[in-house]
Formats: structure tokens, sequence, C-alpha cells
């Protein structure tokens, strides 16, 4: 298994690591990755890795079986070695704009408390797609609300719970499409805000801001119907 370093410290850049074999698709899997792979509507990082003689560019990286992380190269060129130490750096103006526009997201299933069906991270924007059968009426309200809760500058932190304290706790998953991974014995959390302050509280393993204030300035783009009940709601970084 791949040591996940970004999980542990979501604002890591470069860390040292060991590479532990290489995949049929041409993937470089490492002893600890700070790259974060593609999951959950976020992409991979992507960012370089250099070695004794050595560089490479890494387009993204991805999850691999027996929870192992693979480093994908931009273009096809020699691999270091299984064995070979090396330096990994992420691309950290991208990561933190994928930070960023995820926190948000997290604080748009506050402004909208309608169940998720669907979602998207990107760099510049991002989307959710809600149970909404009727169109808003008022849209502008939104982009008022989630800067005010960016204003509180809330804290975010994580927390851990069982398997069975989450299926007792349906209530924490938001999103219908997609079911935290179980089976590891404990689910991640992510909380915003604390005691009687703390708005949301949800499963997630991705990389967010440690305050909401880090987000700067959002607005409500597009809003999409996607079939009989579902509306597409995209967030901007402004």
């Amino acid at each position: 298994m791949t040591d996940l370093l970004f999980r542990a410290d979501s604002y890591l850049t470069e860390a040292e690591a060991t590479v532990t074999a290489h995949t049929p698709e041409g993937g470089i899997v490492v002893s600890a990755s700070v790259f974060y792979p593609t999951g959950g509507g976020q992409p991979g990082d992507s960012g370089l890795i250099e070695w004794q003689g050595g560089r490479l560019q890494i387009a993204t990286a991805v999850k691999v079986e027996g929870g192992g992380v693979a480093l994908v190269p931009a273009e096809a060129r020699a691999m270091p070695p299984v064995g070979t130490p090396l330096l990994q750096r992420i691309d950290w103006e991208r990561r933190h704009r994928l930070m960023r526009v995820h926190t948000a997201l997290h604080l748009l299933s506050v402004v909208i408390p309608l169940p998720v069906t669907g979602g998207q991270i990107g760099p510049e924007r991002g989307r959710l797609d809600f149970d909404m059968p009727e169109a808003p009426a008022n849209p502008e309200a939104w982009t008022l609300a989630l800067n005010r809760l960016i204003d509180r500058d809330l804290k975010v932190t994580e927390d851990w719970i069982t398997d069975a304290e989450l299926e007792a706790n349906p209530g924490l998953v938001k999103t219908m499409s997609v079911r935290p991974p179980t089976g590891q014995g404990r689910v991640r959390l992510i909380r915003i805000g604390e005691g009687a302050g703390q708005i949301d509280l949800q499963p997630c393993g991705g990389t967010h801001v440690a305050r909401t204030a880090e987000i700067g300035r959002v607005e409500i783009g597009k809003i999409e119907k996607k079939g009989r009940q579902n509306r597409r709601v995209t967030l901007e970084l402004t």
C-alpha cells in the first residue's frame, strides 16, 4: 500500500519516496505519495519527480489495486527502476485551487440543502448536481450566502468514524450517486466549523483548505437542467 501523505497534510508540496512497481499502463507506483490520485470527483495532481540521473513530468496520479498510487508520466520516457529513491513535487498552484474549489463545494451543499446526485472539481470551477425538480427563484442569493460563509473564516478539520457508525448515521452522506468507501474499518469525515458553530460534516477523502476564508471570492455560474429532477449548479472562483 502507498502511504497517502496528502491525507495527513494537504499543504505538503514535496516528499521523498521509493518506486515499488510499474503498472502495465506505464504508471510508477510509489511507497508514499504527495500526489492526490483521481477520485471522488477530484482530479489527480500533476507535478514532477526527480531521481539520480533523471526527471519526469507527471500528468496525473491514479489508484491501483491493493491500495497503491501510481504516478502517470506526461510523456513516454524511461522510468526510474523499481527500488529507485526519488523526490516528488506537485504543482502547488493547481492543487491549491482544487482545494479551494473542493471546500467551496462543501459550502454549496450547505447553502443548497438538497440531495447531491453528482459532482466534479476543477482548478477554476466545480459543480454539484442536485435533486432539484424546480428551478431556483433567486440564484444570486446563493452567491451571497456562499461568500458570507467564506467570510466567517470557519475552521476545516477532519475526523474519523467507524464503518458501523457511518451505517448508523446515513444522514451524513449527502451524495446519492457515490457512497463513501467502507471496508477499511473507518471513514474520514470533513468538518466545517467547530462546536455550536459547525455547519457541515460529511464523508470525504479529498484535499481541502484549512479555513474557509482561504477560498476567496466565488460566484454561482451556470444552472443547467439535467434530467427530470436534476439540476447542475456550477461554482466559479473569481
